[in-house]
């Protein structure tokens, strides 16, 4: 195939724009089901949020991980017999985005919920588990795994409680106290571009 910078700045920019609105779905939908299907266990609508954040920022972490380690790996293949016209950096890139299927999305699920199960600021009724958030769990995996492929790549804001509101960075919910400084919880991660926040997440700010 054809190959030049113009021509893959094109297919960056598209893929970008794709993904971008995918995220925007899975807030606004999946994750939405994902809070319905919980509260059908847990009546605190706090935890179920903050069990529903917490799973979308360790799918990007996980994914992030399995990214790394999944490129060093073509590299090390593609450095044998790679020659031009694209650089080798460029050839592992295009690589990954064809073949993202080899992708093992489910050993990163099972990544999430272990670090979710030891998550102390979450909990979950004894008689169930986090596996119950898988469906969810692999879509922002597979999602997160994709964004790595842009340039520059996409990740999710660190949030922490107790953070001062940043209305470029977040959105309020609904039921915050509106005059409070402060972030409660979280309830969904803003999306980033090189430290620029391209979408805004959702918190709760209480006094």
């Amino acid at each position: 195939k054809s190959w030049s910078p113009g021509r893959a700045r094109h297919i960056n920019a598209s893929r970008r724009a794709c993904l971008v609105a995918r995220f925007g779905f899975i807030y606004a939908q999946e994750r939405f089901d994902a809070e319905t299907l919980l509260r059908t266990y847990i009546s605190d609508v706090e935890m179920v949020q903050r069990i529903i954040y917490t799973a979308a920022v360790e799918s990007f972490y996980a994914a992030k991980m399995a990214y790394w380690k999944f490129k060093i790996h073509v590299k090390e293949a593609l450095s044998l017999r790679h020659s031009g016209p694209e650089s080798l950096e460029d050839a592992v890139l295009d690589y990954i985005v064809c073949h993202k299927d080899e992708y093992d999305v489910h050993g990163s699920v099972k990544e999430v919920i272990r670090s979710m199960n030891i998550n102390p600021k979450i909990s979950f009724p004894p008689e169930i588990d986090f596996i119950v958030l898988s469906t969810l769990i692999q879509e922002l995996c597979c999602l997160a795994f994709s964004m790595q492929t842009l340039i520059p790549p996409l990740d999710v804001a660190f949030g922490i409680d107790g953070e001062l509101f940043n209305e470029s960075k977040y959105y309020r919910s609904p039921d915050s106290d509106f005059t409070a400084a402060f972030v409660a919880y979280h309830v969904w991660p803003a999306l980033v571009e090189d430290g620029v926040v391209i979408v805004k997440g959702e918190v709760v700010t209480k006094r």
